[in-house]
């Protein structure tokens, strides 16, 4: 089995254990991978991403392995954990703290608040802040609290525009923006610098930031091909930009639809999504395939669990594996 062409990953949060919405991008990312070369496979990892050791709740990762493991939907390599990789980060930083592309920020959220509020920027819900570049220049005697990538200055040295092809994934960076395409959503376009500004690579609380950490995994694992939730897509220029700066290879990204709750609200762990219950893995895994449009299972009572799994492989490949 050749594997080498393509690395696939499920990387959760150890905040609990999985739900329904995390099953679909479970599901969807080991589909990917299995349905890699015709059916032959490529590899599929599993990474617990527990660098926010304040939200990780004990045992949560072992009972998502478990769960996993019950869905039939089996790594192919022991689970790497972000806890352990602190090194690998700081190493990340300080590469790019000699390319003069991070500086240290003295700013807290109420500071870049009053920032918008004296440039009478009005706040819109649920839409992120800016950063409005307040230390891009220097501390002015004030203690640095969290380190930051320098988008900004990045983004002016990208001033003509270049497209790259990295994995066949293309992607272009402009003084507009990043324009990449996700096999599923199309094409996008994101301004980091205007929408998001120098975000944040090391927090105030001495933890890494999920930027930074992600992308440094993605590499050292030799990821190829990221399948996640669309809820993470916003997301991807600000790690693809990263790989840039670190000189490191940018994967394909395929983001999943999102499950949501009757209001509305995406399903996830913060707004309360139950647990997911596996005293029937094949109900739970049938109700994930027909979020990804795969079709209902003919017999399901007389199927069994690696017989699904099959079936869905086969019809993962003409849905999703176009121009893989």
């Amino acid at each position: 089995m050749n594997t080498a062409s393509y690395v696939g990953r499920f990387a959760p949060s150890p905040t609990g254990p999985l739900h329904a919405g995390s099953l679909v991008a479970a599901l969807a990312s080991w589909l990917d991978a299995r349905a890699w070369n015709a059916g032959r496979g490529g590899r599929w990892l599993v990474r617990i991403e527990d660098v926010d050791t304040p939200r990780c709740v004990p045992g949560a990762a072992e009972r998502i392995l478990a769960q996993l493991a019950a869905c039939g939907l089996l790594p192919d390599a022991p689970p790497l954990w972000q806890s352990h990789r602190g090194a690998l980060y700081q190493q990340a930083l300080d590469q790019l703290v000699d390319s003069n592309l991070a500086y240290p920020c003295a700013c807290s959220r109420k500071d870049i608040e009053m920032a918008h509020a004296a440039a009478g920027h009005a706040h819109q819900r649920h839409i992120e802040r800016p950063y409005p570049g307040t230390c891009r220049h220097g501390l002015r005697g004030r203690t640095a609290r969290s380190w930051r990538f320098a988008t900004t200055d990045f983004m002016k040295k990208q001033a003509q525009t270049l497209t790259h092809q990295a994995q066949h994934a293309s992607f272009s960076i402009a003084p507009d923006g990043l324009r990449w395409t996700d096999r599923r959503l199309g094409p996008q376009q994101q301004d980091v610098a205007r929408s998001v500004g120098d975000f944040v690579l090391l927090r105030a609380d001495g933890l890494w930031a999920y930027q930074l950490a992600v992308v440094v995994d993605d590499a050292a694992q030799g990821i190829t091909h990221v399948v996640r939730g669309e809820d993470l897509a916003d997301n991807t220029p600000r790690q693809i930009l990263l790989q840039q700066a670190l000189q490191q290879p940018t994967p394909r990204y395929l983001h999943t639809p999102l499950v949501r709750g009757a209001d509305g609200e995406k399903l996830s762990k913060q707004h309360g999504a139950a647990p997911l219950m596996l005293d029937n893995p094949l109900q739970a895994l049938q109700t994930a395939a027909q979020v990804l449009g795969l079709p209902a299972l003919v017999h399901p009572d007389n199927t069994r669990l690696g017989d699904a799994l099959s079936q869905w492989v086969k019809a993962w490949m003409p849905l999703y594996n176009r121009a893989l």
